[in-house]
C-alpha cells in the first residue's frame, strides 16, 4: 500500500475543503440541472499531482453529501473521480502548451453521467433520449465554463506561479 506524504495529506485535505467551500460558497449555481460549479476547476489540478485526484473526490463527495442527495453523492463522486484520474492519465498531452486533453475528461464524464443521473431520477417529465441529451448538453456546458475556462486559467496561473508551482509538486 502507498504511504502518503504529510504534505500529500494536507494538500489533499486543501483541495476538498477548498472544493467543498467554493462549492457551497456559489451554492446556487453548484447544483441542479443547469449549473456551473466552479470548484470543477480543481478537477484540473491532477495535471500537476497524483493526490489532487483525492481531494477532489472528496470534495465532491462532501459537496454533495451536503448540499445534494445521496444519488448525487454516488453519481457525482464517481463522474468527478473517472474525471480526475483520466485527467492525470492525459497531463502530458498539450496543445499549444495547455492540457486541453485533461479539460475535457471532466466535461466527458459528467456530461454523461450527471446527465443521465438528472434525467433518470430527479425529472418530473419521462426519460426520453431528447430529455438525456438535453441534460447531458446543459451539464456539458457548465463543466466547460468550469474546467476547460476555469480550469485552464487556473493551470496557467499555477506554472507561472512559483510559489504555486512548488506547493502542487
Amino acid at each position: 500500500m502507498r504511504q502518503f506524504t504529510s504534505k500529500q495529506l494536507a494538500r489533499c485535505a486543501m483541495v476538498a475543503a477548498l472544493y467543498t467551500a467554493v462549492s457551497l460558497a456559489f451554492a446556487p449555481l453548484s447544483y441542479g440541472a443547469v449549473q456551473v460549479r466552479f470548484a470543477e476547476a480543481l478537477c484540473l489540478l491532477p495535471v500537476f499531482a497524483p493526490d489532487a485526484i483525492i481531494g477532489v473526490t472528496l470534495g465532491c463527495l462532501l459537496t454533495n453529501l451536503i448540499g445534494s442527495s445521496p444519488i448525487d453523492a454516488v453519481f457525482g463522486t464517481l463522474a468527478t473521480l473517472l474525471a480526475a484520474l483520466v485527467t492525470y492519465k492525459l497531463r502530458n498531452l498539450r496543445w499549444h502548451g495547455l492540457p486541453i486533453w485533461s479539460a475535457l475528461s471532466p466535461v466527458l464524464f459528467n456530461a454523461v453521467i450527471i446527465g443521465a443521473e438528472i434525467t433518470f431520477f430527479f425529472m418530473d417529465v419521462p426519460a426520453t433520449g431528447a430529455v438525456l441529451a438535453v441534460n447531458m448538453v446543459t451539464v456539458g456546458i457548465g463543466e466547460i465554463l468550469s474546467c476547460v475556462l476555469l480550469g485552464l486559467v487556473l493551470v496557467r496561473v499555477i506554472e507561472k506561479n512559483s510559489a504555486l508551482r512548488k506547493a502542487m509538486q
